[in-house]
């Protein structure tokens, strides 16, 4: 698995327990299945994109998109 997956999945799984949410309670507040989080939080490849939004607006998370420059 990808370094920077696995880091952003350990994160989620982290903010989740530390506001004490069950996978199910996450789920249930996000609008998707135990199962999506579950997958979520292992670094599942093909996760929807609107589904992972929506986790990590429960878990009060943000996304910093940079530029990445282009190194030849």
């Amino acid at each position: 698995m990808d370094v920077r997956v696995e880091r952003l999945a350990e994160q989620i799984k982290d903010r989740r327990k530390a506001l004490k949410l069950t996978q199910d309670e996450l789920a249930d507040l996000a609008g998707c299945s135990q199962r999506f989080v579950r997958a979520l939080e292992a670094g599942k490849p093909g996760v929807r994109f609107d589904k992972f939004l929506d986790v990590i607006g429960v878990l009060g998370l943000e996304i910093e998109l940079g530029h990445r420059s282009d190194r030849r």
